[in-house]
C-alpha cells in the first residue's frame, strides 16, 4: 500500500473514530421506558433524549411512511471466503425534519439467510425533530454473518422530511483501520 493511501486511510479512521466517540458521548438520560429499550450482548438501542416510547393508542395515523432496507456488514471476507474480518456496525436513525416528529415502528435485524435474529423494539418510538438514535452490533457478534441487514419501518401523520437511516461500519483491530457507510434503501412506500 502506498504511503499516501495509508495516510488517507488513517485520517478516515481518525475522523470516523472521533465521530463515533462524539455520538456515544452525546448520549444522555433516557425518556424511553424500559420495555422500549433493549440491551443484549449483541448490542442495543440507544436511549437518547428526544425519544419517547408510544403505546398502540398513541400511534399516529399513517399519513406517510416507508420500509427501509439497510445492509449491515458485521463481518467481511478477508483474503478469501474461508476468513472473515469482524466489524462494529452502528445503525443510525436520524429524524431530518426540523419541525415534525416521526415514529419508528420496527427495527428488525436479519441474518445472511434472511432469518429474523432480533427485533430491537417492543413498541414504537417517536423521534422529536432532529433527534436520533442508534443500534450497535458489537464486533464480536457474528450472528448476522456477511449478509446481515436491518428492516426499519417508520411513519408520520403528515408529510415530513424522510429520516436518514444508514449504517457505519468500523474496525481498528491490529493496526488495520477500516470504516465505511452503508446507506438505507427504500423498499416500500407507505400511505
Amino acid at each position: 500500500m502506498s504511503r499516501g493511501l495509508m495516510l488517507t486511510v488513517k485520517v478516515i479512521v481518525v475522523i470516523t473514530t472521533s465521530i463515533l466517540l462524539a455520538m456515544s458521548t452525546a448520549c444522555g438520560p433516557s425518556s424511553l421506558t424500559p420495555a422500549a429499550s433493549s440491551s443484549a450482548a449483541g448490542g442495543g438501542l440507544q436511549t437518547n433524549p428526544g425519544i419517547t416510547s408510544l403505546t398502540a393508542e398513541q400511534l399516529p395515523a399513517l399519513g406517510t411512511g416507508q420500509i427501509i432496507y439497510v445492509p449491515i456488514y458485521s463481518e467481511i471476507y478477508d483474503l478469501d471466503q474461508s476468513r472473515t474480518f469482524s466489524l462494529t456496525a452502528t445503525l443510525s436513525l436520524r429524524n431530518a425534519d426540523i419541525d415534525n416528529s416521526l415514529v419508528i415502528e420496527t427495527i428488525d435485524y436479519y441474518d445472511t439467510a434472511g432469518t429474523l435474529i432480533k427485533p430491537y423494539l417492543s413498541q414504537p418510538i417517536q423521534l422529536a425533530p432532529l433527534a436520533s438514535t442508534a443500534v450497535v452490533i458489537d464486533n464480536r457478534d457474528t450472528t448476522g454473518g456477511v449478509g446481515a441487514n436491518f428492516l426499519v419501518a417508520w411513519r408520520a401523520a403528515a408529510d415530513v422530511v424522510p429520516p436518514v437511516i444508514e449504517a457505519v461500519m468500523i474496525s481498528t483491530t491490529s493496526q488495520q483501520g477500516i470504516s465505511f457507510v452503508s446507506p438505507g434503501r427504500v423498499i416500500e412506500q407507505r400511505r
